[in-house]
């Protein structure tokens, strides 16, 4: 996808209905990608897995619908359609289908400390 302006507002729309659920597959799209933010769609199949890893950025997860377990720092959470995510700079984390599931997350950039002041 090219960048998205971040001086020019838009609408991606029919994002579910182009990135259905795949037999054995995990899916994404990035829907927005600009200097400030990236915003990312999923769809997994049952029993895929994201297997632990990081981002530098803060990122919100939202869970669209279906049942996935989401482990942060070793421990393991059950969450399905409509529970939120945040996840702190480098947090490790996993995420595991239990059934085929839509999740959209988006990383935020961080402020430079001139930003903050």
């Amino acid at each position: 996808m090219s960048p998205t302006l971040l001086s020019e507002s838009v609408v991606v729309a029919d994002v579910l209905a182009d990135l259905p659920v795949v037999k054995n597959s995990t899916t994404s799209r990035v829907v927005v990608n600009n200097e400030l933010l990236r915003h990312v769609m999923f769809s997994m199949d049952a029993g895929q897995v994201l297997t632990e890893h990081s981002s530098s950025r803060a990122v919100i997860v939202n869970i669209l619908s279906g049942k996935m377990l989401f482990t942060v720092s070793d421990a393991v959470q059950t969450v399905s359609g409509g529970d939120v995510i945040y996840l702190a700079p480098n947090e490790r984390h996993a995420v595991e289908a239990v059934e085929p599931s839509y999740m959209s997350l988006t990383l935020v950039v961080q402020p430079t400390s001139e930003e903050t002041s």
